[in-house]
């Protein structure tokens, strides 16, 4: 009896907060059947930081804000098949996304980082220095959906999304029954 290939899924976090991840945890016990449905490959969840194999799905959390995020983004699209987009932040930029605001206001890039770094109210900056190392990720103007980046195949709404909405959006998506949501599945609390 030869037995049937698992799906391949890699997660990885961008700019966001890794609560996406915690909510994939939520899926509890029902870990152990998803487990015989695939293998994890590039995720946090199993320490890998590169692929191995091609992938069946990518699910990417967070947004854009430097040019690593648009990097490994860009690599994700390239090394899975269907690419899953997974709460606000990786849908609209979410929280880190309020940069954007400052950022087009009167206060230029420069201005934000002193106040961040060197001037603001509860700093204990004694270099009196900005972060400025070559290691450092540039940041990008602002934040972006991944959407604005690659093509994006699904999305999975919420901050962060229930654990049920995943488990049940992953098991159809691997079951090929996966048409998009009903408008009762889809709570914002």
């Amino acid at each position: 009896m030869i037995e049937a290939r698992k799906a391949r899924v890699a997660t990885v976090s961008l700019a966001g907060c890794f609560g996406c991840h915690m909510a994939i945890l939520d899926i509890d016990e029902r870990l152990i059947e998803l487990m015989k449905l695939v293998d994890f490959d590039r995720s946090p969840l199993t320490d890998k930081k590169t692929f191995t194999n091609r992938c069946d799905i990518g699910i990417i959390e967070g947004g854009c804000c430097n040019e690593e995020n648009v990097h490994v983004l860009r690599d994700f699209r390239r090394n899975c098949d269907v690419l899953i987009a997974i709460g606000q932040c990786a849908i609209m930029g979410g929280l880190p996304a309020m940069r954007n605001a400052i950022m087009h206001s009167d206060a230029p890039l420069r201005e934000c980082l002193e106040e961040a770094y060197i001037t603001g109210k509860y700093i204990r900056n004694t270099t009196h220095n900005i972060p400025n190392d070559p290691a450092l990720p540039l940041m990008l103007d602002e934040v972006y959906p991944c959407s604005d980046v690659v093509e994006i195949d699904y999305q999975i709404p919420g901050c962060a999304p229930e654990g049920d909405i995943i488990f049940e959006t992953l098991t159809r998506l691997l079951a090929g029954k996966f048409h998009g949501f009903s408008s009762d599945s889809i709570k914002f609390d």
